[in-house]
């Protein structure tokens, strides 16, 4: 029990410091050089936890193979791991708010890892749901808590762009898992699909607590609003107590418009998580590929989507006056058409199957900012973004999760055994991507509508 409060202790954001200097330039050096460390921290760092989230995907063709695991069971442990993750994405945002995020973040990481690192060495069914559970629990450590650390150190003109570039955080790890886990699986075969991951991570995770920081009030610098001399909103001004922190976590609780932009990426992930995790097996089933090649098709998404992010949150900032519903029609418009596109492409066409699945990257890396969290975190106060955030995971992987369950059933439910082989149809499963596609489209579009109305109220 003392161990456990000494632990918990370690994470609490630290006290204020006095100020550390009254000199500008001392302040600006300090704030600069931090403020650099937290980014590429919290981006690169972030970009790690897909590694070892997206690679159970990669490892499925070999594992059905082997008959480790069939369809069902696959999707029952991808989705068990989702709903823990979505519950994690709830209550670590929560926490995050309160947490010292170098430490926070750090730890998830280590411990993500660490499970992965475990799953090579067994393959039993009970074993890999228990295993990818926990693991799914401290990979809820990694958006919240980057998420209120750019809050911390990056004003709200800011906000927008340095989203954006945030974002491409899981391009990164998506990019790296598709391309560099399909070869080593290919090489070494489907263990080394957790232990590559796994060892990255470990590593990634003991730089991380070294180059990210707690709150700039305790290194004895001022609010990040003060920094950049722009007027605080009564919202943002200090808290007193942890009390004033979440009454403010309350209010987003409270607030309708989280709750539609909930739901819309909800159904976004769904069309999201389903690529993710099923694409790389219609493409060697339905279209011929072997596992690299899958895996080079794939990979085009995750990096077209490093630009989509990129864009997205300067887009809305330099030419929508930081208004995102129009910029957030635009890109839905394109990830369905993609999606679609994805689907009705017959095989033997690589590089238009490539070309398609670079729009829908594109497209998804700007959903991703705006139904992600950006549309969320402008509504909310600086010290409950890591609540937002909450909220927004919670529905996003409670619709991944419902994804998993709903994919895995429907391949399953529509196999063939033809001269002894086992053919899946991807049919039924690719109507129920584009349907939640367009349901997020439309629920999202309806998010200007509802905060119009709260205005007039």
């Amino acid at each position: 029990m003392r161990l456990t409060s000494l632990l918990l202790r370690q994470l609490v954001t630290r006290p204020d410091r006095p100020p550390v200097s009254d000199d500008p330039v001392v302040i600006r050096r300090m704030y600069e050089r931090r403020r650099w460390s937290v980014f590429c921290s919290v981006t690169l760092g972030y970009g790690m936890f897909y590694l070892c989230r997206v690679n159970f995907s990669v490892v499925k063709k070999p594992m059905l193979e082997e008959g480790v695991l069939s369809a069902t069971e696959m999707g029952i442990i991808g989705s068990i791991m989702l709903v823990v993750y979505a519950a994690g994405k709830l209550i670590n945002g929560f926490l995050a708010d309160r947490s010292n995020i170098a430490r926070f973040m750090s730890l998830g990481l280590l411990l993500t890892a660490l499970a992965n690192l475990a799953l090579g060495f067994y393959s039993g069914f009970f074993f890999f749901v228990a295993a990818w559970a926990f693991s799914g629990w401290f990979q809820a450590h990694g958006s919240a808590p980057s998420v209120v650390a750019l809050s911390q150190w990056f004003s709200r003109r800011e906000r927008g762009t340095r989203y954006g570039l945030w974002s491409l955080a899981h391009s990164i790890g998506e990019g790296l898992t598709f391309a560099g886990t399909a070869v080593l699986v290919s090489a070494l075969g489907w263990r080394w699909g957790f232990w590559g991951p796994a060892t990255v991570c470990i590593v990634a995770a003991l730089i991380l607590v070294r180059t990210l920081a707690d709150r700039p009030e305790t290194y004895g610098l001022p609010r990040v609003a003060i920094y950049k001399g722009e007027a605080e909103e009564a919202r943002d001004r200090p808290m007193q107590s942890l009390a004033e922190v979440g009454r403010l976590q309350l209010e987003v609780l409270r607030n309708p418009a989280i709750w539609l932009l909930g739901l819309a990426s909800a159904c976004m992930y769904m069309a999201r998580y389903g690529i993710n995790n099923w694409g790389i097996l219609y493409l060697q089933e339905v279209k011929g590929y072997d596992l690299v090649a899958a895996g080079s098709v794939l990979a085009a998404s995750t990096f077209t989507g490093m630009f989509g992010a990129a864009s997205s949150g300067w887009i809305s900032d330099r030419f929508f006056g930081a208004r995102r519903s129009v910029p957030l029609l635009i890109y839905g418009l394109l990830e369905l058409a993609a999606l679609t596109a994805f689907y009705l492409v017959p095989p033997g066409h690589q590089l238009i199957d490539s070309a398609v699945m670079g729009v829908f990257g594109f497209a998804l890396g700007g959903l991703l900012v705006y139904l992600g969290g950006l549309m969320a975190v402008d509504v909310t106060a600086q010290r409950a973004t890591g609540a937002a955030m909450g909220v927004i995971g919670l529905f996003s992987y409670l619709g991944a999760a419902v994804q998993d369950v709903a994919s895995g059933y429907l391949l399953d439910l529509g196999k063939q055994v033809l001269q002894g082989k086992t053919i899946y149809s991807f049919d039924s499963v690719f109507s129920f991507w584009i349907a939640a596609s367009l349901a997020s489209l439309l629920l999202a579009s309806s998010v200007r509508l509802v905060r119009a109305r709260s205005a007039q109220g």
